[in-house]
C-alpha cells in the first residue's frame, strides 16, 4: 500500500496565529504516527506559479491514514487556527511505489 502525502501551501497573514495553530496541530500530527518530510518558506519554483509563501508535507502510512487525520476531532480542533491565519490549499496524493522490472 503506497504511503499518504498531504500537501500544504499557505499564505501567512498571521504569523502568531500560525505559531497557535503549529502548537495545535502537532500532536494530532504525531498522535496519528505521521512524519513532516518538509517546512520550507521558500520553495525553490521551477515551472509556473506557486500558491503561498510557506509550503509543508506531511508523510502518512496511507491514503486512508491521511484522510483520517484530517477529519479527525483532534485535527479538527487544530483547523480552524490555521484557516484564519493563512489562507490554504491542501491535498492529499497517494505515493508511487515503482514496480520491480521483472513485472
Amino acid at each position: 500500500m503506497p504511503k499518504g502525502y498531504v500537501i500544504v501551501t499557505e499564505v501567512i497573514k498571521d504569523p502568531a496565529g500560525m505559531a497557535a495553530y503549529g502548537q495545535a496541530a502537532g500532536a494530532s500530527i504525531v498522535q496519528a504516527g505521521a512524519s513532516i518530510l518538509a517546512v520550507d518558506g521558500r520553495p525553490e519554483v521551477l515551472e509556473g506559479e506557486w500558491h503561498g509563501d510557506q509550503t509543508v508535507i506531511l508523510e502518512f502510512e496511507s491514503v486512508e491514514a491521511a484522510r483520517a487525520w484530517y477529519e479527525s476531532e483532534e485535527y479538527g480542533r487544530a483547523k480552524p487556527l490555521r484557516q484564519a491565519a493563512a489562507e490554504s490549499r491542501v491535498a492529499i496524493v497517494a505515493g508511487f511505489e515503482m514496480p520491480s522490472q521483472g513485472e
